[in-house]
């Protein structure tokens, strides 16, 4: 089972390599780090320069991919949200009922695809205006259907657990959990 985390220019690291790192701990779960920049050398809003795995533009049969995650950070987040290419894939994956999540200003892209009108989601504090067409909540993660979205950095372990719920299930997440030491 395959899973896109997108990385733009200026992207959150915390948010971005959380999700990769727990999401790979977990079997059959496969990661791909996706660059969207001019190479697969992405440095995030902290200057930590992480590696993609591949382009943008090498994804192929997004059918073979089970979730896309947006990370926030700025700008990273609003890079991605510029960005016509990830704002159609997170359309056609959403519209295929694949499981697509945003953390902190990542739900920017999700606005900008078209596909929260109605749903309940949540952001960092201070993006709400510019999802107005959301039922916006101030939880540490919602879920709505096939969406998740979590609020920021302090989130990523709960928005990680919460993706690995939904991919594989609650006790391969409570496994995790345990693994990790993550007390609630």
């Amino acid at each position: 089972m395959k899973v896109i985390v997108f990385l733009a220019p200026g992207f959150e690291e915390v948010e971005a390599l959380t999700v990769v790192d727990y999401l790979r701990r977990v079997k059959p779960i496969t990661v791909e780090m996706v660059s969207v920049g001019d190479s697969l050398m992405v440095a995030g809003s902290h200057q930590i320069e992480v590696k993609a795995v591949k382009h943008i533009d090498e994804l192929d049969n997004l059918d073979s991919y089970a979730a896309v995650v947006i990370p926030g950070g700025m700008p990273g987040a609003a890079n991605l949200r510029d960005d016509a290419r990830v704002v159609k894939i997170v359309s056609d994956m959403n519209g295929a009922g694949k499981l697509v999540a945003a953390i902190c200003a990542g739900p920017i892209v999700l606005a900008k695809a078209g596909i929260i009108a109605g749903k309940k989601v949540t952001s960092y504090p201070g993006f709400e205006a510019d999802l107005p067409q959301a039922i916006y909540q101030q939880d540490a993660v919602v879920r709505d259907g096939n969406l998740i979205t979590s609020r920021g950095p302090g989130k990523a372990v709960d928005f990680s657990l919460e993706l690995v719920t939904v991919l594989v299930g609650a006790p391969e997440a409570e496994t995790l959990r345990k693994n990790i030491l993550y007390d609630k």
